[in-house]
């Protein structure tokens, strides 16, 4: 991939993992959450940090100094 890519697939995570801070939020504000479903978003919000953070290290050139 080239870097015009990556930083269009850095951008989609990103936009996810917001979208996915909103909904752990709402799902918290219900009264019974859902604690398994709450959990995958959870897991599913790290995989993605993991993710960008990669990606992020892959655009940013290596300097050895």
């Amino acid at each position: 991939m080239d870097d015009a890519q990556l930083e269009a697939r850095l951008d989609l995570l990103r936009l996810e993992h917001r979208d996915l801070d909103t909904a752990i939020a709402a799902l918290a504000g219900t009264g019974v959450p859902d604690q398994l479903q709450m959990a995958r978003l959870k897991k599913r919000k790290l995989r993605l940090r993991d993710e960008i953070a990669m990606i992020e290290d892959e655009l940013i050139p290596d300097i050895i100094a």
